[in-house]
């Protein structure tokens, strides 16, 4: 999207782009597709017969770009010339690098309490520091990747102090993004129904059948969001993302407000696995936020429930109740476009075309998917993730060369997923991100403005139909989710954290209470011997540069405006026997790089 983001939105300045891009937009709002025409959707095509995902060694760093945290040197030596269709399904049979166990190690550990007894901020930040460590260094790349996306779909947050202060509630709802990442949408909703992150962060634990003689009703909270948010959107949908009008042209509602006041009846009677409905926070025991929450039939409604168009009868029991709720929405034909249109715009462009949507919903509907190697992913249920993400990744207009041209194709890379990528093209040695005290919070606009699993709210960092006001972008009605948290602060503070690591002033921190200066020194180095070697020649080394972070799409504005700069770094200085030429010219490459608008621009 580097050339629909500059034609439509932003400045076209390389050194400078990431500043200029605050211009892209400051504020806005929506949480679905922009209005358009209902109508039936195109017929979805044959499969393409033969992936060119690995034909040469840039297009295997654009597929891994868009199916992993990001290619490393070795990914691409590996897997260029080979079989995408292998790779995807090695994937899948991967063994799936779990969260919990990490995040309790961590606070297991002395320094994760005081003395007085109290978690400390080592602790509170295990469930970050994990996610680093997984996304840097975990073998089941697309599984983390997956896990990320979904986590934004499905969001909790430890803005809420009590699953601050409950790290491993957060490390169990990790781990059910993690273990369902390839599984099916359906069995998801209901591990998040019940896990006790979700029930805090909803507030629907301890959620009470409603009293008319006190006026009590049932929290509507989750309720609300798991249709809204969590499946079917706001308005009707076409199985190809756009909206569905009625006679006036008017989008039809998905819901009502008499749909989520029975719905709402349906999530009464949950709260944590024990004796008792109540309890006192300090009975509280791992065991019981890393479990799914318990029925208490006493505290559950028993009036009838009546929401899209199902009737539950009064007096069915809780479980069966949720079961019937949840078969109810996962059934919504709303469900395959409203997830596969997010899932397209979390791996590879933030305006999918109608067709392309209509393609990834089809694969959710049928649960199956073919590989252009001829093999089948999917067991064939409708909400198949794995089959519905092979629609994403191998679908035409994520692979053809000719989509990705297009003013209106791509995306702009999450922070988060920018350092990832520059931690993994740069193989950064000892993954110890509980060294570095500036990754245990990166929410604020002073850093990136994004941290995992810490979100401003439950609509994400940023919403799916988010359209930038002020923009040609916007202008053209194109969603561009990640725009949202785009703005003056922001972009400084993402200039300034990636100067933080790119020239290596993470490893100068001091004592703490919760590491070693030595420590601090050790963690995330990357190697720049390649780079380094390639100093005296800026040419060489700006193209190994697009090898690594831009898959051969630097333009010749921004190679020009590196070498420009790079050149003036003078390599030799007899007057200061610690002076490293080579070295500063690296450091600032890199960074010019890492913020220029080829690689915040993911094609």
């Amino acid at each position: 999207m580097g050339r629909a983001i500059r034609r439509l939105g932003c400045s076209s300045a390389a050194v400078l782009s990431a500043i200029l891009l605050s211009a892209c937009s400051d504020s806005g709002s929506g949480s679905g597709p922009g209005p358009v025409s209902g109508g039936p959707p195109p017929p979805p095509p044959p499969p393409v017969s033969m992936s060119t995902a690995f034909n040469t060694e840039p297009s295997t760093a654009r597929f891994l770009t868009q199916a992993t945290f990001g290619p490393t040197e070795q990914d691409m030596t590996t897997l260029t010339g080979t079989d995408a269709s292998d790779w995807f399904q090695a994937e899948l049979a991967k063994p799936a690098t779990l969260n919990l166990p990490a995040v309790q190690a961590i606070i297991a550990e002395d320094i994760a309490t005081s003395s007085s007894g109290d978690r400390t901020y080592y602790s509170f930040s295990a469930p970050g520091i994990v996610f680093w460590r997984n996304a840097i260094s975990a073998d089941d790349q697309l599984r983390q990747r997956m896990a990320f996306a979904l986590s934004e779909i499905l969001v909790i947050s430890t803005t809420m102090d009590e699953l601050l202060i409950f790290p491993e509630a957060v490390g169990y709802y990790q781990d059910i993004m993690t273990r369902n990442a390839f599984g099916n949408y359906r069995d998801l909703l209901e591990e998040v129904t019940y896990s006790p992150a979700m029930g805090y962060f909803l507030t629907y634990l301890q959620n009470q059948k409603g009293d008319p003689t006190t006026g009590r009703v049932p929290d509507e909270n989750y309720a609300r969001e798991i249709m809204q948010l969590f499946s079917i959107g706001l308005v009707e949908l076409n199985p190809d993302g756009t909206e569905r009008t009625d006679f006036s042209g008017d989008p039809i509602e998905t819901y009502t407000n008499d749909d989520i006041t029975g719905l709402a009846r349906v999530f009464t009677g949950l709260s944590l696995e024990g004796p008792n409905f109540f309890f006192n926070f300090g009975d509280i025991t791992q065991d019981t936020l890393t479990s799914p929450m318990e029925m208490f039939p006493a505290f559950h409604s028993d009036l009838e429930k009546s929401f899209l168009g199902t009737t539950i009868a009064a007096g069915t029991g809780g479980t069966t109740s949720i079961d019937m709720a949840l078969d109810a929405i996962f059934n919504h034909p709303n469900v395959g476009p409203f997830v596969g249109r997010q899932l397209i715009q979390r791996f590879v462009t933030s305006d999918p075309s109608p067709a392309y949507v209509a393609r990834v919903s089809a694969a959710f509907d049928a649960g199956s998917f073919t590989l252009p190697d001829g093999s089948t992913v999917g067991a064939g249920r409708r909400g198949d993730l794995a089959a519905t993400l092979a629609a994403v990744l191998f679908d035409d207009e994520a692979r053809s060369d000719t989509a990705s041209t297009q003013d209106t194709f791509g995306k702009l890379r999450e922070p988060v997923i920018r350092f990832v990528n520059w931690a993994r093209a740069f193989d950064a040695s000892t993954v110890t991100p509980e060294h570095t005290i500036v990754l245990w919070d990166t929410s604020r606009p002073d850093q990136i403005s994004q941290h995992p699993y810490r979100a401003p709210s439950v609509f994400n960092f940023f919403r799916p139909g988010y359209v930038a006001p002020g923009t040609q972008s916007g202008d053209a009605g194109m969603t561009v989710p990640e725009l949202q948290i785009v703005n003056a602060n922001s972009v400084a503070g993402y200039v300034n954290f990636m100067n933080f690591f790119a020239f290596e002033f993470a490893q100068f921190s001091g004592d703490t209470d919760w590491y070693t200066a030595a420590e601090a020194q050790n963690s995330l180095r990357p190697d720049y011997t390649e780079e380094i070697a390639l100093a005296d020649d800026p040419q060489a080394l700006i193209d190994r540069l697009d090898r690594l972070l831009t898959y051969g799409e630097m333009s010749d504005e921004t190679k020009a405006d590196i070498e420009a700069a790079i050149s003036e770094i003078a390599l030799t200085n007899s007057f200061d026997p610690n002076y490293n030429g080579p070295l500063r010219r690296v450091q600032l490459a890199v960074l010019m790089a890492m913020t220029s608008p080829d690689f915040i621009m993911q094609q």
